[in-house]
């Protein structure tokens, strides 16, 4: 099947280790990426994802995989989430890698290339995860070949910030190496940190990179922000030489196409944009959907195109808390529809279409099964099927600025809407009551063409059906009355131009 890439297209994240578990006591046999069954693959083309990012392939080391097993605060939390925990459901941190090569309990290298071959026969493409930050507490760089990739400690440094601290044995002596962190918070005891100031480092760091990229269609970097020189050198007092345009520009070289995302925070979004990322975290929008600030909201939506066409717009992933818990069911769909139908990439995380409330930290391979809330069910079956509208996938977007209804009725400062429309004529317009109570306003659609014909307003979403006047569209605006929470999404069908 051959797909046309699509402007904003969809992502589907998918806990690799988690999910073909499961996969294999539902078939009561050993699955892995070798022998995925057809119907799967075939329903996440069918729900209209461009992408599937595959979250931990790669090998957690062993020393790391014994502190996942032995931290007392994470076994707590671990307990906590799945009750029957035994040693076998923690495979330790997906983000403590050892090397890039596919984990032989899932298929191995030669299975991955088959998988990535069976997903591109349905217009299909894979992502894989890149970690730059850090690698495993038995990476062989550390224990071997170069402790000196590594940000070095001393007796001093240990003694101060132990928990930002390890001694090290390696071939070439003791060493004292840093845990990889971020500068607001402790370190990660089962990883070592890299030293990005080391230029070697660099490009031994490229060189891993252009492993992954030979082996998917794009790259997930955890935590680009934190190889950023500033932010390194605020972390470490060491200021590197910038890696990211370099490494990006010579994956391109040899990958024509080849898609990066960073997940990124710190409002450094758009710096890692202009440093060559094609997507990255749109953190911000998450954060102000949760506090249900609608004009805030409207700002975030109104920045150019150059800037929003690359953020990964999301409810969920596997850092966030559950959608489903996180929001109450209401706002879980308004929220979902305003970050669903803004430009960007869409990204979605495993078990978020079925209503899963429970966060699984990424040091397990099991989680506890879920009952699918069938209204959760329900409506994301509905929003992926208008996604696929060639209009929301490759169309223009226009952010609406709400009008009030009436003089002195303050709520339509409360609405969220924008309009779509495609090359090929289709008009699609999305309107969001982003508030506890009923709303009401007027929106001017931006369709100067409407003018003298008559339209019908067709609800993609629900059962709202309107005949409407198009030059009282474009002129005194679409009246609108929602109650709290909820939302339309419009496709107009046009009518007989007016005599």
């Amino acid at each position: 099947m051959t797909r046309v890439a699509a402007r904003y297209p969809s992502l589907l994240e998918i806990n690799t280790r988690v999910w073909l578990r499961r996969l294999s006591r539902e078939a009561g046999k050993s699955v892995t990426l070798a022998n995925v069954d057809d119907a799967t693959l075939d329903d996440i083309a069918r729900r209209g994802f461009d992408w599937i990012w595959l979250l931990s392939v790669w090998p957690t080391g062993a020393a790391s995989r014994a502190v996942s097993r032995g931290n007392p605060a994470w076994q707590a939390e671990f307990q906590s989430v799945l009750p029957d925990l035994t040693d076998d459901d923690i495979c330790g941190s997906g983000f403590a890698i050892s090397a890039y090569e596919v984990d032989q309990a899932l298929g191995g290298k030669a299975a991955l290339a088959e998988f990535r071959a069976r997903l591109a026969r349905r217009g299909l493409r894979l992502m894989l995860d890149f970690v730059p930050n850090h690698t495993a507490l038995d990476h062989p760089w550390a224990r071997t070949t170069h402790p000196d990739f590594y940000v070095q400690g001393s007796e001093q440094a240990l003694a101060a910030a132990p928990q930002n601290y390890r001694r090290v044995d390696t071939d070439q002596g003791p060493r004292i190496l840093a845990y990889g962190r971020d500068p607001n918070y402790p370190g990660w005891p089962d990883t070592l940190q890299l030293n990005y100031a080391n230029p070697a480092l660099q490009t031994a760091q490229m060189g891993e990179l252009a492993t992954i990229a030979g082996q998917c269609d794009g790259v997930r970097c955890d935590m680009a922000m934190l190889l950023l020189p500033e932010v390194f050198q605020r972390s470490w007092g060491l200021t590197p030489a910038p890696f990211w345009p370099r490494a990006i520009a010579a994956v391109r070289e040899a990958h024509r196409g080849f898609t990066f995302l960073a997940e990124a925070y710190w409002d450094l979004e758009w710096e890692l944009q202009q440093q060559g990322f094609d997507y990255c975290y749109d953190k911000r929008l998450y954060d102000r959907l949760d506090h249900g600030d609608a004009g805030a909201i409207r700002a975030h939506l109104g920045a150019g195109l150059d800037y929003q066409d690359r953020l990964a717009r999301f409810l969920e992933n596997h850092d966030e808390p559950r959608a489903a818990a996180a929001f109450p069911w209401p706002k879980h769909q308004a929220a979902a529809i305003i970050a669903c139908f803004a430009p960007g990439l869409r990204f979605f995380h495993q078990g978020q279409l079925e209503g899963a409330r429970t966060k699984l930290p990424t040091h397990l391979c099991r989680a506890s099964a879920e009952a699918a809330e069938a209204d959760i069910v329900a409506f994301y079956d509905k929003l992926l099927a208008a996604l696929t509208s060639d209009g929301f996938r490759n169309g223009a977007y226009t952010l609406i600025t709400p009008e009030l209804a009436w003089a002195g009725n303050p709520t339509g400062q409360d609405f969220i809407a924008c309009a779509w429309h495609s090359s090929a004529g289709a008009r699609h317009v999305v309107v969001v009551n982003y508030s506890d109570h009923r709303g009401q306003c007027r929106l001017r659609l931006p369709f100067a063409e409407l003018a003298g014909c008559q339209f019908r307003l067709v609800d993609a979403m629900g059962s709202e059906v309107y005949d409407r006047d198009g030059s009282d569209l474009v002129g005194q605006g679409l009246f609108i009355d929602l109650g709290p929470w909820r939302y339309n999404i419009f496709r107009l069908e046009s009518g007989e131009k007016r005599p």
